[in-house]
């Protein structure tokens, strides 16, 4: 059964309080982003097999730790997912980056995929799918499928702020997935914003509102 992580961090919380206020101009958006997905990543690492291994220090032999070798890919759902991708690579730079493009049909609402590029070795990665909003759950759902029907066993969400409408969507159709957040807001209002929320994502990443 999936869990649900919410990070207290006090660099993650400070940070975010920036994030969510409307006055931050886009490059501090962005950068605040970039910073948050950092510390996200080291808690949602925080698993990763280690193997013990030899080196030579200036002074003697010391046993240590590497990673396994266990291989890493990142997808963001596009677009506001991009702002999450770089933050997460300036600790993990091996891991492979896919890409997942969804966007809502104007009749029936629901998430269509219109892109897909993954690693061609799928199933032999933990993945990490990111998008900064969890709201009513339908694109991570849509794009946790497209990744399982590509063959990925081991899948992870990560977000920054999420309300309990979109945690409860992912929990029914992807019982198996663990859910990270930054913050668990209240609701959605009716226009299916998160309340508080930080407004749209995507748009104040890059501008274009």
């Amino acid at each position: 059964m999936g869990k649900v992580y919410v990070f207290d961090h006090p660099l993650i919380q400070h940070k975010l309080t920036f994030i969510r206020d409307k006055n931050t101009g886009t490059k501090e958006f962005r950068e605040l982003v970039d910073e948050v997905a950092s510390l996200m990543a080291f808690e949602i690492t925080r698993d990763m097999p280690l193997e013990d291994i030899e080196v030579e220090t200036p002074v003697s032999k010391a046993n240590a730790k590497t990673l396994a070798g266990k291989k890493l890919g990142i997808v963001p759902i596009l677009r506001a997912g991009l702002g999450m991708v770089d933050g997460i690579l300036k600790l993990i730079p091996a891991a492979k980056v896919g890409h997942i493009g969804l966007y809502r049909d104007p009749e029936t609402l629901k998430p269509i995929e219109y892109y897909v590029k993954l690693p061609s070795d799928v199933e032999e990665r933990d993945f990490i799918l990111v998008d900064p909003m969890l709201a009513t759950g339908g694109s991570a759902v849509e794009a946790i499928h497209s990744l399982k029907k590509r063959g990925a066993k081991s899948i992870k969400f990560m977000c920054l702020v999420a309300c309990p409408e979109g945690v409860d969507a992912i929990k029914e159709e992807h019982p198996d997935v663990d859910i990270f957040i930054a913050a668990l807001d209240e609701k959605l209002n009716e226009k299916g914003y998160i309340v508080p929320g930080l407004g749209d994502a995507g748009d104040r990443l890059y501008g274009t509102k």
